[in-house]
């Protein structure tokens, strides 16, 4: 059987023509250069990155049911077709709200300028302090022990607003404090926040799995490092509700602060505004380039942080 494998790919490869011309190559890193920007751009890092490898297995699977055929070994191919037919008809029904997603952000006119320059459409409002107001409603919320978890994304194509209830909404001390006002319907669920807007409120973030984590870390921490895992392009601000402690999430590592100054001068530099002269810099931050951070979050807490 090994032989007649081995006699079909030489066959297959004997008939192909390998006359290749300069318009073939160009043709070919063309291609290959417009699957590596998408694979980038909207699958690395990603959790679409682990799906995409499996459709590389389906695609694999197919091509070696192909084989079977070829070599007389008929049902055992069409049975293996089978299934990867099966299976990839069933990705288009699990992935319907992504396909839907995807094609509504084609059909957009200016689709092409919001995926290679995503912050020139960025929302904003040069009327709104942005920092002065998160700084003002982070103030009250640590003093008042009340929990509180802020996501600060610049890039929505990766992210969990669609499971909470979207707001889309002017950022602002008030709304913030009311939307973690104790015992409210959203007060439990995460903000997500892009440029000057409150885009969703009461989002469900997914947890870290890190076993070493102290166990004294509570829901919102670990669910503020789980989203910093999920996304590079997120940072999640926490207040705990039983110690008031502020801290900031990115990467997966979890930073305390002690002092007001200190989270302005970081959330200036996690939202790309340094001063009022540059309040016209991009709102698009870079997670390897903004801070760095020491590792924490395997040292025991001063006190715990656990949520409702």
């Amino acid at each position: 059987m090994i032989d007649d494998i081995l006699k079909f790919f030489q066959s297959q490869i004997g008939s192909l023509d390998w006359t290749f011309t300069f318009t073939n190559v160009a043709e070919i890193l063309i291609i290959a250069g417009i699957l590596y920007a998408f694979y980038k751009k909207f699958i690395k890092n990603t959790q679409s990155e682990k799906f995409v490898k499996g459709i590389f297995i389906l695609i694999f699977f197919w091509m070696f049911g192909e084989i079977l055929i070829r070599l007389d070994l008929r049902i055992l191919g069409m049975f293996l077709k089978s299934v990867v037919t099966l299976i990839s008809l069933s990705l288009i029904v699990i992935f319907q709200p992504e396909l839907r997603k995807f094609l509504g952000f084609l059909g957009q006119v200016d689709f092409i300028s919001r995926a290679f320059n995503p912050s020139a459409h960025v929302s904003k409002n040069p009327k709104i302090d942005v920092i002065k107001e998160l700084i003002e409603a982070v103030k009250y919320l640590s003093k008042s022990h009340t929990g509180a978890l802020i996501v600060f994304q610049s890039d929505l194509s990766n992210t969990y607003t669609d499971v909470g209830t979207k707001l889309n909404a002017d950022l602002s001390t008030e709304l913030i404090l009311t939307i973690f006002y104790p015992n409210t319907p959203l007060h439990d669920g995460a903000i997500v926040i892009n440029g000057s807007k409150i885009i969703s409120a009461g989002v469900l973030l997914p947890l870290t799995e890190d076993p070493k984590l102290s166990w004294k870390y509570g829901t919102r921490h670990r669910a503020a490092i789980g989203m910093s895992e999920a996304s590079e392009e997120a940072a999640c601000l926490v207040v705990s509700e039983e110690t008031g402690d502020v801290s900031v999430a990115i990467d997966g590592t979890l930073k305390k602060y002690d002092d007001l100054v200190t989270l302005k001068s970081d959330l200036e530099k996690i939202l790309g505004i340094k001063n009022e002269e540059e309040a016209e810099k991009k709102t698009i931050f870079k997670i390897n380039n903004f801070i760095t951070i020491k590792k924490s979050v395997h040292n025991t807490p001063k006190g715990s942080s656990n949520a409702k």
